[in-house]
């Protein structure tokens, strides 16, 4: 029995000692590693820090706001409902973002990059082409606008930033490539939107109202939609293109909404035309008295009996085919106001060419 216990402490006593060992050579190898100099960032990384750091300070968060009624207690309360992205336009507080992220709110509050937080109000919109301007309540001191692009000159492949709030995450950059150019989108009122910029950098809801940036950091449109079956980025955003945001925005901060020429005219609504089998072409309902379509001497629907018989049918403007009312619009609103037009028809079969001035009217 002695002899059992003399061995057992003797076999324990190893066991310890190298447990023992184990755990002082655990302990000396859990030491921090010595850190890897990372050396100089590549030049095209150190771009993307620069433009995020002039432009971050020029997007904010926005955030709608809307007054329900408590059921039991019947007090008032103030519900946030949706939130969004917008960017600074100028010193005196003005904000861009989509229509679609303030359309139904009753009050707006707009958080600068500093985290202040600021009350605003609509004082435009623009639903046909998505876009509005909101106007800071006390803005604070020494904003910075940022800096606007074009996009006329753009091409695919180049390099772009996207800033915003997606899912409420503040000041989150993104970056790809303008994927293609000159897609076309629908706005709330199911008005097309052309020229519209396709990009692969990470858009998501939140993101809405945010600046869309070229490698110099300058606008080059505004994030706007994104096609994907989840909801969420599939690489397929776009942006309304900064010319024309540019064109837009004074309009509403000068009369809260955008002018475009009238013709004087009303067009038949496309579901009507199969009636007059399908011309090509914007049909011309009837024309206002006095307006520049009847002075230029066009033709509205003319009835005989119980039937209508088709007057003009408008195929071109100023040279470019038009093949329905939105090709008619995008030309002439970038038309000059008071300026001269010229129509190509068909009257009956007749190809005809008319010459029309404009009158222009804030009715957008």
């Amino acid at each position: 029995m002695r002899r059992f216990f003399i061995i057992f402490a003797l076999v324990f006593s190893g066991v310890l000692v190298g447990w023992c060992s184990n755990q002082a050579s655990m302990r000396s190898s859990a030491k921090p590693r010595p850190v890897v100099p990372r050396g100089n960032l590549l030049s095209e990384e150190q771009v993307v820090i620069e433009r995020f750091k002039e432009a971050r300070s020029s997007v904010v968060y926005i955030t709608s706001i809307a007054y329900q009624r408590d059921l039991f207690s019947f007090d008032v309360q103030a519900v946030p409902t949706g939130t969004g992205s917008g960017f600074i336009w100028d010193e005196q507080g003005h904000v861009v973002t989509n229509f679609h992220v303030i359309e139904g709110a009753q009050e707006l509050e707009v958080t600068l990059s500093d985290h202040s937080t600021h009350r605003a109000t609509v004082i435009g919109a623009a639903p046909d082409k998505d876009l509005a301007v909101l106007k800071l309540q006390d803005a604070p001191a020494k904003l910075r606008p940022i800096p606007v692009g074009s996009s006329s000159d753009l091409q695919v492949g180049q390099r772009v930033l996207a800033i915003g709030n997606p899912f409420g995450l503040d000041q989150t950059l993104t970056t790809g490539v303008v994927s293609a150019l000159g897609r076309e989108i629908q706005s709330a009122t199911r008005r097309r939107i052309g020229g519209v910029i396709q990009t692969d950098a990470a858009i998501n809801p939140g993101n809405s109202g945010g600046p869309l940036l070229d490698s110099a950091g300058r606008l080059i449109g505004v994030n706007t939609a994104i096609q994907s079956t989840s909801g969420s980025s599939a690489g397929i955003g776009f942006a309304v293109p900064v010319d024309t945001v540019n064109r837009v925005v004074p309009q509403l901060i000068a009369h809260g909404q955008i002018s475009r020429p009238d013709l004087g005219f009303e067009s038949l609504s496309p579901a009507y035309a199969s009636y007059f089998g399908n011309p090509k072409g914007v049909i011309v309902l009837r024309v206002t008295p006095g307006g520049p379509a009847e002075r230029a001497g066009l033709l509205g629907l003319q009835r005989s009996g119980r039937r209508y018989l088709l007057g003009d049918v408008i195929t071109a403007l100023n040279g470019k085919s038009v093949r329905n009312a939105d090709d008619l619009l995008d030309i002439i609103e970038n038309a000059e106001s008071d300026s001269t037009i010229r129509l190509e028809i068909d009257r009956q079969g007749r190809r005809m060419t008319v010459t029309l001035a404009l009158r222009h009217e804030r009715n957008i």
